[in-house]
């Protein structure tokens, strides 16, 4: 298994033994249509429960979980399941079918045609996560990011904001 990522897949914060995670819910989303429209749903929906929702940093992770889900549509033939873990971090994972992961290394040369719309979800999931990264895994990938959940409570600025 090989991770990539912002940060190599490092924690940077918190306790290197990583995050606990005292609530978890899972979207099947194989062959289902408007993936990205359900998701989101989902996700506003756990935040909401999770008593995280209304602050300017839950707004990110569902901007996150709609960029994560539009990239697996796009570049791995749509998402296979969506899941949220919360606890003292907010756990978003997007798995897929696809477990070329040289595309989503940072650096990797991309080709954009100038102006052209695009390209960048990434680099967005980069700036607003605290932490994101993606592993092999045996039928395909997950890509995931993180949000500390104070942040989330308190509704701070991401880390591209200070």
């Amino acid at each position: 298994m090989r991770t990539i990522g912002a940060d190599t897949g490092e924690r940077t914060w918190g306790e290197a033994r990583g995050p606990t995670f005292a609530q978890r819910r899972r979207l099947t989303l194989r062959g289902a249509r408007r993936q990205v429209a359900r998701g989101r749903a989902f996700a506003r929906e756990a935040l909401e429960d999770w008593g995280w929702d209304g602050q300017e940093a839950s707004e990110d992770a569902i901007l996150v979980v709609s960029e994560l889900l539009t990239n697996a549509n796009l570049h791995a033939d749509g998402c296979h399941e969506l899941l949220l873990r919360g606890g003292d971090t907010f756990r978003v994972e997007v798995y897929d079918g696809h477990g070329d992961l040289r595309r989503l290394a940072p650096g990797t040369p991309r080709l954009r045609t100038p102006g052209a719309p695009g390209g960048y979800g990434l680099l967005l999931v980069r700036r607003v996560a605290d932490l994101w990264g993606a592993e092999a895994i045996a039928q395909g990938k997950v890509v995931w990011a993180e949000f500390d959940a104070d942040r989330l409570r308190s509704g701070g600025p991401g880390p591209w904001r200070t």
